[in-house]
């Protein structure tokens, strides 16, 4: 086969925290993200410097928008409903935008002994409460957001002191930007509400955005015919988790394809795809490239 493309196998570094290879690729690390220090404490500049490289010369490397005819990413799906249905190929409609925010909730620590109940300023209370107004709060939209309280930490965390502080972190997903504003906006006013019935105060300090990245409707679409010539079911649907293929959405056409984690399961040792989904998934992938190289 004489390919009309030149065809790019590429394995991007680091997309757990923050798509940093995909990044670097079409120049979103300038010099505030090459400075921001990472849970370690090092900066991602000096570590880039520490295997050898030059952070300095990422920005000559930058691919612009058109750069590419196309970009298609195999993976897992990481959720349940592929292989809940039993489905072989999963036809991602795009890659869900992520709005995230710190909270950090101040009440007042008293003894838990001598405080009267009506005299409290809980902060766990407070963000107990406002941990089930965001479940509730995305719940009864229409739709497929998700919201998540994920982390909570609570100060200063002694049996006999009622908290003076509740830190948590909440995140909302979603195909629209827009609808994850209005969900924040509700959650805020709600948030709010609880504030001033508990008698505690919160800051609330949002992180950068995800922003969502649909695929391309005729990428979506030769990915269904390749998955047709070769007899396999297929099934749209978003991708609740963030991939490098969301950078590169932004300089060319995109699409993804998905194959079945068995349960669902992700990011844990239980984690399995079996070999004939794989196999699957690959020659779909390989059938998609071709149809893509020779105009689609």
């Amino acid at each position: 086969y004489r390919n009309r493309h030149p065809l790019w196998v590429t394995l991007w570094c680091d997309e757990e925290s923050g798509l940093t290879g995909s990044s670097g690729f079409i120049g979103k690390l300038g010099p505030a993200e090459l400075a921001r220090t990472r849970p370690d404490g090092e900066a991602l500049g000096d570590k880039i410097r520490k295997i050898g490289g030059r952070p300095e010369a990422l920005a000559h490397y930058r691919h612009e928008p058109g750069s590419i005819a196309g970009y298609v990413e195999l993976h897992i799906e990481q959720g349940g409903t592929l292989d809940r249905e039993g489905i072989p190929i999963g036809i991602v409609e795009g890659i869900v935008g992520i709005r995230s925010w710190e909270v950090t909730i101040t009440g007042f620590a008293n003894h838990a002994g001598t405080t009267a109940m009506g005299e409290r300023k809980n902060a766990l209370l407070a963000a107990a409460e406002l941990t089930l107004a965001v479940d509730r709060i995305v719940r009864a939209k229409p739709g497929r957001q998700v919201g998540t309280v994920g982390r909570l930490q609570v100060k200063p965390g002694a049996q006999n002191v009622v908290p003076g502080e509740a830190v948590l972190s909440i995140e909302i997903r979603d195909l629209s930007m827009d609808k994850l504003e209005a969900i924040w906006r509700e959650i805020e006013a709600e948030g709010n509400a609880i504030m001033e019935r508990r008698g505690t105060t919160w800051k609330t300090g949002a992180r950068p955005p995800n922003v969502a990245a649909p695929a391309t409707d005729a990428v979506r679409a030769v990915i269904a015919k390749s998955a047709e010539s070769l007899g396999l079911r297929t099934r749209s649907l978003p991708s609740g988790a963030g991939h490098d293929a969301q950078n590169l959405a932004r300089i060319g056409p995109m699409g993804m394809i998905f194959v079945p984690s068995v349960g669902g399961i992700s990011h844990a040792p239980t984690e399995y795809t079996r070999p004939e989904a794989v196999s699957n998934g690959v020659n779909v992938l390989l059938q998609t490239i071709l149809r893509l190289d020779q105009g689609g």
